[in-house]
C-alpha cells in the first residue's frame, strides 16, 4: 500500500509540474497594466516605454556587429520556397533564430525575462508586430513589454523595441474570447530611428487562408535562450480555430507565428495564425490559433491606421 500511495503521489506531482509548464502557455502575470479605449486601442505612455527600455539594458547585449539589415521589400520572392516537410517525429527542436521573430520580455518584478513570442509583420508603417492578445492584455494592457527580434543567448542583434501602441479586439478585453486572441503592436527602437521592418525584414500576412497548409511554428520557450521550431500541416479545429499538432512547444511560445510559404534563403514567410486561441495556446501535443478571418483583418487595418 505504501508503494502504491508513493507512486500515486509521485504521479500527481509530475502532473502538477506538467500542468504548470503547458497549461495555457501564459506569460507571467502581475505586472503593471493600464486601460485602453473602448475599441481595444492603447497608446503607451512615453515614460513607461523609456523605463522598459532602460530596464532591458541589464537583460540583453546589443551586438554592434549584427548582420546587415534585410532591405528586401516584404513579399518579394527572393528564392526557392522551403517545402516545410513535417517534423519526424512531430516534436519541436532547437532552431536557428529568424530576424523577424523574437521573444517578448517583461521587465516588472526584478530581472527582465521573456514569456511570449512575436513576429514582425509587413505594414505600410513598417513598425508592426503580431502576437497573442493574452501576451499583452491581462485585465489591462501590459506596460512593461519589450520585443527583441532575432534574440539568441542574451544578445539582441537587431536591437530592443518598445510599443508605442497596442491593438486588440474589444471581444478579448471583455471576456478573453479565444477567437480574438490576437494583438498588433506598433514599436519603436530604444536606440536609433530606423523603422523595424527595414532592419529585420517582415513576414507577410494572409487573411481567410486555406486551413490545411504546410507550416512552421517558431517560438521561444520561457526557459530557453534559443528558439524552438516544428513543422507540420495546419488543420481545422473549428470554424474559428486552426490546430497544429506538434509536441514540445511549452510556456513562452504563445504568440509564435504559424508560417507558410517560407523563403528558403531568408526564412521569411506568410503568417496565417499565431499560437493562442483555444486554451490560450493548447497543450503538450497540440497548438491552436484563432482563424485569421475578417475580424483579424479589421484589427490589422485599425492597428496600421
Amino acid at each position: 500500500m505504501r508503494l502504491k500511495h508513493a507512486v500515486l503521489a509521485a504521479a500527481v506531482a509530475v502532473l502538477a509540474v506538467v500542468g504548470l509548464l503547458v497549461a495555457g502557455r501564459v506569460p507571467a502575470t502581475g505586472g503593471p497594466t493600464a486601460d485602453g479605449d473602448a475599441t481595444g486601442h492603447f497608446e503607451q505612455p512615453k515614460e513607461r516605454a523609456e523605463e522598459t527600455g532602460e530596464a532591458m539594458r541589464s537583460a540583453v547585449r546589443v551586438d554592434a556587429s549584427a548582420p546587415a539589415p534585410l532591405n528586401a521589400p516584404a513579399g518579394r520572392d527572393a528564392g526557392r520556397k522551403d517545402p516545410l516537410t513535417p517534423s519526424d517525429p512531430p516534436a519541436a527542436k532547437e532552431a536557428e533564430p529568424s530576424a523577424a521573430v523574437g521573444p517578448l520580455f517583461y521587465t516588472a518584478g526584478g530581472a527582465p525575462g521573456h514569456g511570449c513570442t512575436a513576429s514582425v509583420v509587413h505594414s505600410r508603417t513598417e513598425d508592426l508586430v503580431v502576437t497573442a492578445a493574452h501576451c499583452v492584455h491581462q485585465g489591462g494592457f501590459r506596460t512593461d513589454v519589450a520585443f527583441v527580434p532575432g534574440y539568441r543567448d542574451g544578445e539582441a542583434p537587431y536591437g530592443v523595441w518598445v510599443p508605442t501602441s497596442i491593438d486588440i479586439d474589444p471581444e478579448w478585453a471583455a471576456d478573453r474570447d479565444p477567437d480574438h486572441d490576437v494583438a498588433f503592436l506598433r514599436v519603436r527602437p530604444v536606440e536609433g530611428r530606423t523603422p523595424l521592418e527595414r532592419i529585420t525584414g517582415a513576414e507577410r500576412i494572409r487573411f481567410d487562408p486555406p486551413t490545411r497548409r504546410p507550416a512552421r511554428v517558431l517560438g521561444y520557450p520561457n526557459s530557453g535562450e534559443r528558439p524552438l521550431s516544428c513543422q507540420n500541416t495546419t488543420d481545422t479545429e473549428s470554424r474559428t480555430q486552426l490546430r497544429f499538432d506538434c509536441a514540445g512547444l511549452p510556456n513562452g511560445t504563445s504568440g509564435s507565428p504559424f508560417l507558410t510559404d517560407v523563403d528558403a534563403a531568408t526564412g521569411l514567410g506568410t503568417i496565417i495564425g499565431v499560437l493562442g486561441g483555444k486554451d490560450e495556446g493548447g497543450d503538450e501535443e497540440t497548438s491552436y490559433s484563432p482563424y485569421f478571418g475578417s475580424a483579424i483583418k479589421r484589427l490589422y487595418e485599425r492597428a496600421t491606421g
